[in-house]
């Protein structure tokens, strides 16, 4: 027992552990923190000989102005020159290399490849100068080609490495802006059939009681409430009216999204695809308004598609019950027991498009992976059942 207990505490320590340092990887202030205390690690290495060779400096003196030299580096994001100039100070003070390699990928990483080419040329041409002048250190290179051997390609790779790093940011913020901008869209999408549900049910229903208060209107002619049926007729017609007006974007189809009669159709569709479905339904949920029926109906649809896409073969479970005066809606599907050879085509805006469906009628809406389940729950205000 003790050394289960053992073997599971070290579990959670090296999980703890690694949550903690994906955390801090993440944080652009531990990453500056780190990179300079890198730098400043390399650097003492040379701390023997720059108390000996390269300059008066004693041992205590020498690590100082190292550790100083690094501290440049936490700036390296928002000013990478100075990082830069102060590269350039201790290479010709101290003859330190290691200090230009961080702050070349620094400049070739934050401010692209042309920063990072002019940075370069300024770093052999000021290393080319001290070489030239009496003190150049001889493990530094003793000859013109021995000091361009090591001068220069220590150079071309720092900012070589931090131009491609730069890029690789680029074409992350447009992936990321390209993911928000589909985001919006559908969004967008999903209030656009929103409206055309509301255009069609609550259209037919005022269509409804125009004609209804028409035939009453003449039932009552000559009575006292002919009037009053008139005016509640012309009232719905200009209701409709302005319903037609407001809701101007109809989408590519007419017909309103189906409701919980079309939710079998879905799971037989399912099935035949290779996903079997266990679809329970209340009997009081077909009570529902056309409105929140076509909800329940999206939302089942898109879990369908997201299980057939992500979970091929695996089984589904839908239950949509009626919990006192809240509609709650519930897709559960086992997650795949092995990485797909090939990733799904998705466009990974299903899910927002059901989470504004819900939101849009007052509800609530999660998913995401549970107990080695896939689940989305969404709950929504009943309303009044007909």
């Amino acid at each position: 027992m003790r050394n289960v207990s053992a073997a599971q505490a070290i579990r959670q320590a090296t999980a703890a552990a690694g949550r903690l340092s994906a955390r801090w990887s993440g944080a652009p202030r531990a990453q500056d923190a780190l990179t300079a205390l890198s730098a400043f690690a390399l650097m003492s290495l040379d701390v023997p000989g720059l108390a000996e060779a390269d300059n008066s400096l004693n041992g205590p003196l020498a690590a100082l102005a190292l550790a100083v030299g690094a501290s440049s580096l936490l700036l390296r994001r928002r000013t990478p020159w100075l990082a830069y100039g102060v590269a350039l100070l201790f290479l010709g003070w101290l003859h330190e290399l290691t200090l230009a390699q961080f702050a070349l990928y620094s400049l070739g990483r934050y401010r692209g490849r042309a920063a990072g080419t002019v940075g370069v040329v300024g770093y052999v041409a000021f290393a080319y100068v001290m070489f030239n002048l009496p003190g150049w250190p001889v493990h530094r290179g003793d000859t013109l080609s021995a000091f361009l051997s090591l001068v220069v390609p220590i150079g071309v790779l720092a900012a070589g490495v931090g131009v491609a790093a730069n890029r690789q940011d680029l074409v992350r913020a447009l992936e990321a802006q390209r993911a928000e901008t589909d985001t919006l869209h559908a969004v967008q999408q999903e209030r656009t059939r929103i409206a055309r549900d509301v255009h069609d049910f609550v259209g037919r229903e005022l269509t409804l009681l125009s004609v209804r208060s028409q035939v009453l209107g003449r039932r009552a002619a000559g009575g006292l409430f002919a009037e009053g049926f008139e005016e509640l007729s012309e009232a719905a017609r200009s209701a409709h009216r302005m319903l037609n007006e407001i809701i101007v974007q109809r989408g590519a189809d007419g017909a309103p999204t189906p409701g919980l009669d079309a939710l079998p159709e879905l799971a037989e569709r399912s099935g035949r695809a290779g996903s079997p479905v266990e679809l329970l339904v209340d009997d009081a949920a077909y009570r529902l308004s056309p409105l929140r029926q076509a909800a329940v109906h999206r939302v089942v649809q898109e879990c369908l598609t997201n299980a057939a896409k992500h979970a091929p073969g695996e089984s589904v479970e839908v239950r949509v019950a009626l919990r006192g005066d809240r509609l709650e809606i519930v897709v559960r599907n086992a997650l795949p027991s092995a990485v797909p050879q090939s990733a799904p085509v998705s466009a990974g805006t299903g899910t927002t498009g059901m989470a504004e469906r819900i939101r849009a009628v007052g509800g609530s809406f999660t998913a995401g992976p549970q107990d080695g389940l896939y689940e989305v729950t969404a709950r929504l205000p009943a309303g009044e059942l007909s």
